[in-house]
């Protein structure tokens, strides 16, 4: 048995790693959870899965020890608290499914514990790929994708080791204005940009989808992930969401991975591979999607998926301030206070206006960020 952490256990991917889990009991053993505002719902999965320790921000606290009274189970908070979460004696894996700059520290503190990582918060390979990578091969740990486009890479890399890989072809839906002109995009709302068409995500990995910057996140995570070049990565959008992704070997062959759009599937495999687990979910009928379509993306109308590019060209640490600007300005989008496209401008501004320094541990991250905080704070 397993032990397993899981870092933002309330929201999508959190959900939706223990609908995986669940189908896997009792192979695993849920032994820390952390939620941010839905205490009720962490409350009714400390219940359900008797974790040894859970997570919440201190104002939650009290909350979550009503709603747990007569359940006995240890309540922390705070940077420290998300440590222990990550580094808990008895946790295998630890799935990071929390959301934007806060992923980093608990990755990297997992790693340092010796535990495997099932990682959905791509801002830490985004920010970190440089420390991430070289600290995982020293203390022998696993960073498994659970992104569906890094997932479907890996599987088709599986049994290839020794085949040379001559490009790797990211999908992406295109979002919800694939089809939209950009005076359309220009007044859009954050209602419009919330309506994927396909996948059901949290609010800011969909606005992230909207504006293809979720696309040039997992451009560089890519890089990371399978020590490629940025000319070996080709982006294509595929708007129906089956193909995941492709690799194209030194032969010219492609493989690729299909599946419906779930992200239990990717969890699953990243929780259990190289085994494959019997579940119930649905199962992808080809014949209801006889027609699977490509088209190169628009980075006229959809401008942060160069910047991410451009970031990951200047180094050290610009990926930082990418992704904290991306962050802070799709919060202001979603609050209604910036237009779509400012959230473009705003960090190619940030870029134009930052020092680039060398990347060598996190706290040069922290800088860059706060830097980031100081130019863009309200």
């Amino acid at each position: 048995m397993r032990g397993i952490a899981v870092l933002g256990a309330t929201g999508s991917i959190g959900t939706q790693t223990l609908d995986a889990v669940r189908t896997c009991l009792p192979h695993f053993r849920v032994k820390a959870l952390t939620g941010y505002a839905n205490v009720d719902l962490l409350a009714q999965l400390v219940k359900e899965f008797s974790p040894e320790i859970v997570w919440v921000p201190e104002e939650k606290i009290e909350p979550l020890r009503v709603l747990l009274a007569n359940f006995s189970c240890e309540i922390v908070t705070g940077e420290e608290g998300l440590h222990t979460c990550a580094t808990l004696e008895g946790v295998d894996i630890v799935v990071n499914a929390l959301v934007g700059r806060a992923g980093l520290a608990p990755t990297l503190a997992a790693i340092h514990a010796g535990k495997h990582v099932a990682l959905a918060n791509k801002e830490s390979l985004v920010t970190a790929g440089g420390l991430i990578m070289p600290l995982a091969r020293e203390k022998g740990v696993r960073i498994t994708p659970i992104d569906s486009e890094h997932s479907a890479i890996w599987q088709c890399l599986a049994g290839n080791e020794n085949n040379a890989v001559e490009k790797i072809i990211l999908t992406a839906s295109g979002g919800p204005f694939r089809t939209w002109e950009r005076s359309q995009i220009s007044v859009a709302t954050a209602s419009h940009a919330l309506k994927h068409p396909n996948w059901n995500m949290g609010a800011k990995i969909t606005i992230d989808s909207a504006t293809l910057m979720n696309k040039g996140l997992e451009y560089i995570e890519a890089l990371w992930l399978f020590d490629l070049s940025p000319a070996q990565i080709e982006i294509v959008v595929h708007p129906q969401s089956i193909v995941h992704s492709m690799v194209q070997f030194a032969d010219g062959s492609i493989m690729a991975q299909l599946g419906l759009p779930d992200m239990r599937l990717p969890i699953l495999y990243a929780l259990t591979a190289p085994a494959r687990v019997f579940n119930t979910f649905p199962r992808l009928n080809l014949l209801a999607h006889p027609t699977l379509t490509f088209e190169p993306p628009d980075q006229e109308r959809f401008p942060c998926l160069a910047l991410a590019k451009r970031a990951f060209e200047m180094g050290g640490t610009a990926p930082a301030v990418l992704n904290y600007a991306n962050e802070l300005a799709v919060a202001r989008f979603l609050r209604g206070a910036i237009s779509f496209y400012d959230i473009s401008a705003i960090i190619g501004q940030a870029l134009d206006a930052y020092t680039v320094k060398p990347l060598s541990c996190a706290e040069d991250i922290w800088e860059a960020e706060a830097w980031v905080y100081e130019r863009l704070k309200d």
